[in-house]
């Protein structure tokens, strides 16, 4: 199993949150607060996992997701979209952009848990 998580978010609440959960099952969380500069963090961290939040500062999650769909390199690294808007255009915009996962805020500790956990594994989370 991956162990890796980049956490590109910018709300200190849920990168409290979401880093406690996933340190405390055994992660290493790396963190990325602003859109500028989220693809080159991704190809530093070069993590197993990438949690990403829709609405960042200075650049949209889902532009970050379409420049790391367009590397090679980066074309199948499991990438967990996070949002507090969840509509269904949005949903709808980050699969056609290829995102591995799209989750709506508030979530509960056990799906993030569950979802970062079958994505490492190369496993669908909503097939579970």
């Amino acid at each position: 199993m991956g162990n890796s998580v980049l956490l590109i978010e910018d709300e200190p609440n849920i990168i409290e949150a979401i880093s406690f959960l996933l340190e405390r099952d055994g992660w290493t969380v790396r963190l990325h607060t602003q859109g500028e500069g989220a693809v080159e963090a991704v190809k530093t961290a070069d993590p197993d996992v990438v949690v990403l939040d829709v609405m960042l500062p200075g650049r949209s999650g889902f532009d970050i997701l379409r420049e790391l769909r367009q590397g090679a390199a980066r074309a199948d690294l499991p990438v967990l979209m996070l949002t507090a808007r969840g509509q269904t255009k949005d949903r709808e915009l980050a699969e056609s952009y290829g995102v591995s996962c799209f989750m709506t805020k508030p979530f509960s500790n056990a799906e993030m848990l569950q979802t970062v956990r079958d994505l490492a594994e190369g496993r669908d989370p909503s097939a579970a």
